[in-house]
């Protein structure tokens, strides 16, 4: 079998890495860390042509503006099998507005919230909430249209900046204002063949570009997996709350879901609730949970391309050791990223010079002038270090040996990815 991958960031590296223990991948347009030859003999490509121009037995799509554009769709209507839902269910991602309507239809639990396209009305809903304000852009924006304000002032100018398209174009000219959640962030990532739903290990994700959650939103700056909190029985309870109730409203509208969703929860002192859903894998949650998945990725992705995730007989395993992703950024970033620097630390296939046990390198922003040549920041996000070890902390430290490796100029890491969470496990000790 092959299998094609329709992306260039490092999500799409690492299920590229993944689904290749089983069988040759060919991902588009993909990028020059990505080609390479597994452990176990498959080859992974990478091409400029369209998935539709591909001989490949499996498409799985990663990014999110390729399915809000319907190319699952188009790929379907052609026989192709397909992970990722068509252009009706990826507006859970592509509007906000529309996210948050289906959740009140399900009755799923989330903030308060607001939809609005005129100043004065967003103003008049933001002075009902304590504070502090969240301020989302209704469109697509890379993970970077949430504002998390400390004072009424920054969020008012937020919702000024949004709606007259300052901030995002088209894709802020609506905006959805919501209370603000205290509590621990959960990103679960679920199969769903459009009436089964089968989820993968929890994880957490770290948004802001600075340590202690601080400065503004970016797509993401690192990840670890599992999260100590989340046991087996509370992501039935997540699954049985947060996601069968949304599959049924979409079934219930017609909508035939075949993809990943991504449920963003916090876990409130009043429960659980939805912060957001997005409609593919997580980046760089992709990075720590599918390294850990034990069972056949290819088999298992199949089964939802083809509707059938009820034939499987147990839940996905996963490995018992736990992985942490530290994510290495451009200068700038999340702002208009620096790029065209040179990354020192790499070897010839991308990876690090100087190996570390249990670590990988996911190329997510890089570039390569010539192919044997010293590969460039490419991106806003340029790597993604993954560390697998027996515990959390070991993960932590492995990662951050690795991420030490590798620099360029004004590359920016946070320091603080699962500490509290290795900290935690480690009975508060020092580790």
């Amino acid at each position: 079998m092959t299998v094609c991958v329709v992306g260039a960031g490092g999500r799409e590296h690492a299920l590229a890495r993944v689904l290749a223990r089983s069988d040759d991948v060919v991902v588009t347009p993909g990028n020059p860390g990505m080609p390479g030859v597994t452990p176990e003999g498959h080859r992974i490509s990478v091409t400029p042509a369209p998935p539709s121009e591909i001989a490949a037995d499996l498409v799985v799509i990663g990014p999110e503006a390729a399915l809000v554009d319907g190319v699952a769709d188009r790929l379907r209507a052609v026989g192709r099998r397909v992970v990722g839902p068509g252009a009706d269910g990826a507006r859970l991602e592509g509007s906000k507005a529309f996210m948050k309507g289906i959740l009140d239809e399900a009755g799923v639990p989330t903030a308060r919230f607001g939809t609005y396209d005129r100043v004065d009305e967003a103003v008049a809903f933001l002075r009902t909430l304590p504070g502090p304000w969240v301020v989302k852009t209704d469109g697509l924006a890379a993970g970077k249209g949430v504002l998390v304000a400390d004072t009424f002032a920054a969020a008012e100018a937020d919702v000024v900046a949004k709606l007259s398209g300052a901030s995002f174009g088209g894709a802020g000219r609506r905006v959805v204002v919501e209370e603000f959640l205290e509590g621990e962030e959960c990103s679960l990532l679920v199969l769903c063949d459009g009436r089964h739903v089968v989820p993968l290990a929890p994880a957490q994700d770290f948004k802001r570009i600075g340590e202690g959650d601080r400065g503004p939103n970016t797509g993401g700056m690192g990840a670890y997996s599992p999260v100590p909190e989340i046991d087996d029985g509370l992501v039935d309870q997540l699954v049985y709350g947060a996601v069968e109730p949304l599959v049924a409203a979409l079934r219930k509208r017609g909508i035939d879901y075949r993809g990943v969703l991504y449920a963003g929860l916090m876990m409130t002192s009043d429960g659980p609730k939805v912060l957001e859903y997005n409609v593919r894998f997580g980046d760089p949650e992709t990075q720590a949970v599918l390294p850990r998945l034990a069972d056949d990725p290819v088999e298992l992705l199949m089964g939802v391309a083809e509707g059938r995730l009820s034939s499987f007989a147990e839940p996905p395993r996963f490995v018992e050791d736990p992985a942490v992703c530290v994510v290495l950024a451009a200068a700038r970033y999340p702002g208009p990223p620096q790029t065209g620097d040179p990354i020192e630390g790499l070897s010839d296939d991308g990876q690090l010079a100087e190996p570390v046990d249990g670590v990988s390198v996911f190329h997510a922003g890089t570039a390569r002038a010539v192919p044997a040549g010293p590969f460039t920041t490419a991106g806003g996000r340029v790597l993604g270090v993954t560390a697998l070890a027996p515990s959390l902390a070991e993960a932590r430290r492995r990662a951050y040996r690795a991420a030490g490796s590798i620099n360029w100029d004004g590359v920016q890491v946070r320091g603080d990815i699962a500490e509290r969470a290795a900290l935690s496990r480690a009975g508060g000790a020092t580790s």
